[in-house]
């Protein structure tokens, strides 16, 4: 949208509109994913975490189609709600799979690259959107930029048929045996008696036992009923919101305004820079994934958060500078902004899905990762309304309330963040629960595995004379 806000046939085929409808059309994405959350929850537990995703992508393509081959501002705003809605699945199912399914070794490496793969989309789309600025006659100069988001569903949904289901789903559905050769295959070439492979069945197949005792009709209440869950809820939704209300949402969709207020108009400089800004981002959240695991996930937040806020202090006092008359200041936010971005890349990008997917046990996977990204759509969907207001009202002066979402990050990660380095995802547990809570699971197994014995008829003496009892 940032690469297309720059296109003059793309705002004529919208209508011009103004600032509120141009935030309405840009919200549209997140209004569609906010109701598909729940229903993708539910289809994710019941159905598989690959049918959801297949789900979805089938729904983005639609949405995609709609785009491309419509007018008017009101007929994008409906292809994007129909895109935003099929995310919903393959956001809500695509997170768990991934880590459900990674090798110990380098599952946090893997699920912290997720999110990096944002980037891939973005820098694609912002050189899409570059050329196009250039086929000044044409509308498939806009026509072009969004018939390119079908190709990446497409390649998903022709894969589909040789990847894995997750092993957890599968043992939590009692297809033990189909589970075991899974993780074989993957985690151990094809070796079912590795001393891993084992391992790690045995601790899938009693975490879940001991979720099901504990839990039973585990739903969205659930995350209220003990301290641990209520725990795991506050980090979800201070993770949500202030992913989306440190500043950089405004920068991500509204880069073009931002650029003309410290002079930048001209749109080929306009989508040069933000194509730039993109492959900068791309490299720094690889990094950050890849080495979240060596320096840990409670070091990457604060460096993360501490260098956004100082770097936000920065981008206000030069812009507020510029607004005055001091024209080189708008060189200097240019260059904050990448800087600004590093930070964002090594802590938030990757970490704001893969922690919490760290800190979920199985039972609650799938229904706070749709928690997670129902917050975050519906912060995002705040910010596509309110920012091109604020922006166009009070211009830097809006840069303020960026910076107290920001200390409110650093003390909130400092106070509540555990870390989780070097666990597995069924150890994590204890450091919310505890062991208590973990012995009273291991309990209320016993006692109903005793209640089925004392269910079941006695032997006959026979029976017990040759060693068939059916209950041993």
């Amino acid at each position: 949208m940032t690469g297309l806000q720059a296109n003059s046939l793309f705002m004529k085929a919208i209508d011009h509109p103004r600032a509120t409808k141009l935030g309405t059309i840009v919200a549209a994405q997140a209004l569609g994913a906010i109701p598909g959350y729940i229903p993708a929850a539910y289809v994710t537990d019941k159905f598989g975490r690959r049918a959801a995703m297949a789900l979805g992508y089938i729904i983005i393509i639609i949405g995609a189609l709609v785009q491309t081959f419509t007018t008017g501002g009101w007929n994008m705003f409906g292809g994007r709600f129909i895109l935003g809605f099929g995310g919903s699945f393959t956001g809500v199912a695509g997170g768990p799979y991934t880590a459900e399914l990674a090798h110990p070794r380098n599952r946090a490496q893997t699920t912290a690259l997720i999110q990096t793969c944002f980037y891939i989309g973005s820098v694609i789309a912002a050189w899409i959107c570059f050329g196009a600025v250039y086929m000044r006659h044409t509308n498939w100069s806009w026509r072009m930029c969004l018939l390119f988001q079908v190709v990446v569903p497409i390649m998903a949904l022709c894969v589909f048929p040789f990847v894995p289901e997750s092993p957890r789903w599968l043992v939590s559905k009692d297809r033990v045996e189909e589970a075991h050769n899974i993780l074989a295959k993957y985690h151990a070439n094809g070796d079912k008696s590795d001393e891993l492979v084992v391992y790690e069945l045995q601790e899938i197949q009693e975490a879940i036992d001991m979720e099901r005792a504990a839990a039973k009709g585990v739903s969205f209440k659930t995350f209220l009923e003990t301290k641990g869950n209520r725990w795991r809820l506050a980090i979800i939704l201070t993770v949500a919101f202030t992913s989306q209300w440190a500043g950089n949402g405004v920068i991500s969709f509204y880069l073009v305004p931002i650029l003309q207020s410290i002079g930048i108009t001209n749109a080929a400089q306009q989508t040069g820079y933000n194509a730039g800004l993109q492959v900068f981002n791309w490299i720094f959240a690889i990094v950050g994934a890849l080495v979240c695991e060596r320096f840990g996930r409670r070091k990457m937040w604060l460096t993360s958060a501490i260098g956004m806020f100082f770097s936000y202090v920065v981008i206000t006092a030069c812009s507020a500078a510029y607004a005055n008359g001091h024209e080189p200041a708008g060189k200097a936010v240019m260059a904050m902004l990448f800087v600004y971005f590093f930070f964002y890349d090594i802590g938030y990008t990757g970490l704001t899905l893969a922690y919490p997917l760290e800190i979920l046990p199985f039972n609650l996977r799938s229904k706070g990762v749709a928690i997670l990204l129902m917050c975050i759509m519906l912060s995002a969907t705040f910010n596509t309304y309110v920012n091109p207001i604020a922006l166009v009202s009070i211009a830097w002066k809006y840069y303020f309330v960026f910076l107290g979402v920001l200390i409110f990050a650093i003390v909130a990660i400092y106070f509540g963040f555990p870390e989780t380095k070097g666990r597995l995802l069924e150890e994590i547990a204890v450091i919310f629960d505890g062991d208590e809570a973990t012995l009273h699971a291991q309990t209320h197994l016993e006692d109903e595995r005793e209640h089925d014995l004392k269910q079941m008829p006695s032997p006959s003496v026979s029976e017990v004379k040759d060693g068939n009892d059916k209950r041993v």
